[in-house]
């Protein structure tokens, strides 16, 4: 039932695209006035800076909280935004891992080549997204293990957005496909830092596909109030039959009031349709959210989203679940070559692995960055995510309970602007109630990048 009612959206979700893509183009040749600012889609880490000319919670959407836009430096904005932008950038790294299958009983060890491309193509103001704008990137990665290849694996990233402008009306999409074979989740923003977002759900080496749609729409009412909305669609399909594929779509409204050009604020409701495969129950859920944005100074930005949400299962199989939700994105810049990010979530998942199961994922990540002396840079990034998982169906025992850890630092040299080297260690560790998912696993890793 599902398999080819997926491969159907996936093939409506592809057309959606292209169709897109096609209006939106012809809307950059005629360009209308820009109105006051509005909400953004939320900015997926650009590639590095030549490729733009001066310059990735992921299998579910999310209830959006940017209230402003990111801060983007003076020199990363596009001046020309009819402009044609294109980049390539390609990363190889060598890897030695201590549990190439993230396993509990039986662990493997093995030493793997990467190579990790990524293709850019734009046209408008992809970095600054202060006009119209549509942007392509493409990222495939090659995986070749030394002496298991029967794990080496192809994976695929492909995510398009755009933007228009009308004089009141800002139109966004966004479409990221992930095509996956391996232990890892994986968006554009985990390709700096591999490996931190294990799939700690199934625990083991699978192959997936995941595809998350997002169209947001904001309508300026006054200087000081405007309407947003956004519908989101997500999917996750799990190529084993022993995995439970699923399918989210969801949609809200917010009403938003900018107090100042520093601090605006929103509320709302949002309110969804999740399809799980199997016997799993299908389920509805309804969220009341808040949020706000504050943007103290350039070096300062903040994005606040939280709620309650109620979520009611198919046949009555069990009691409506009440949980809160929340989403956390804050950056600061303290010194010229320094910047610190935090990001949080809350919400609940569909269990891939075990029947009749959901779990509310909890999740805190911190990155901090530092420019030594020009040509060196030190990056820290860390971790750590509660999953606490819960019947949808009466009789069913819920009794699982991980707790995830990782740290990862790095260092890299540029040699030049187009050419760096560098080396990480990655230690991540799921701590669990049921053994058979519990894992540790180290790497060492060294890489080189070079953009054109």
């Amino acid at each position: 039932m599902s398999v080819c009612r997926t491969r159907l959206q996936r093939r409506l979700l592809l057309a959606d695209s292209v169709a897109f893509l096609f209006v939106l183009a012809s809307g950059i040749q005629a360009q209308e006035t820009v109105g006051p600012t509005t909400t953004p889609l939320p900015n997926y880490p650009a590639p590095p800076e030549n490729i733009m000319e001066a310059t990735s919670s992921p299998l579910n959407p999310t209830p959006e909280s940017n209230l402003h836009r990111a801060v983007v430096p003076e020199n990363e904005v596009s001046s020309e935004p009819r402009r044609f932008h294109y980049g390539f950038q390609v990363t190889a790294r060598g890897v030695y891992d201590d549990n190439i299958n993230i396993s509990q009983t039986n662990r493997v060890s093995d030493y793997y080549f990467a190579i990790e491309p990524i293709l850019t193509l734009g046209l408008g103001d992809i970095t600054g997204h202060e006009d119209n704008y549509i942007r392509l990137d493409y990222a495939p990665s090659l995986f070749l293990f030394a002496d298991h290849s029967e794990d080496d694996a192809v994976q695929q990233l492909i995510h398009l957005e755009g933007q228009h402008q009308f004089s009141k009306l800002t139109v966004k999409f966004g479409e990221e496909i992930a095509i996956l074979d391996g232990t890892d989740l994986r968006t554009l923003g985990d390709l700096s830092s591999p490996g931190g977002q294990a799939n700690l759900d199934v625990s083991a080496r699978t192959r997936f596909q995941t595809y998350n749609t997002r169209i947001e729409a904001s309508y300026d009412l006054s200087g000081k109030t405007f309407l947003s909305s956004e519908v989101d669609s997500s999917i996750t399909a799990y190529d084993s039959s022993n995995l439970f594929s699923s399918e989210v779509v969801s949609g809200n409204l917010f009403m938003n009031y900018r107090y100042s050009d520093k601090l605006a604020v929103g509320i709302g409701g949002t309110g969804g349709y999740d399809r799980v495969d199997g016997s799993n129950p299908d389920q509805t859920f309804e969220q009341a959210n808040a949020r706000i944005g504050y943007q103290a100074t350039g070096k300062i930005s903040l994005n606040v989203s939280g709620g309650i949400e109620f979520r009611q299962f198919e046949t009555n199989s069990r009691g409506e679940y009440i949980s809160p939700v929340f989403e956390v994105n804050a950056s600061y810049q303290p010194f010229d070559g320094t910047t610190v990010a935090l990001s949080g979530s809350r919400r609940t998942y569909n269990s891939a692995v075990l029947a009749g199961q959901d779990f509310a994922g909890t999740m805190i990540t911190v990155d901090l960055r530092q420019r030594l002396l020009q040509r060196f840079y030190f990056a820290v990034s860390g971790g750590y995510q509660n999953s606490d998982y819960f019947s949808t169906v009466n009789g069913v025992v819920a009794n699982r309970r991980d707790n995830y850890y990782f740290a990862e630092p790095s260092l890299e040299f540029s040699i030049t602007r187009f050419w760096t080297v560098g080396g990480y260690y990655l230690r991540r560790q799921n701590n669990t109630s049921l053994q058979s998912f519990s894992f540790y696993d180290n790497q060492f890793g060294f890489r080189t990048t070079l953009k054109f």
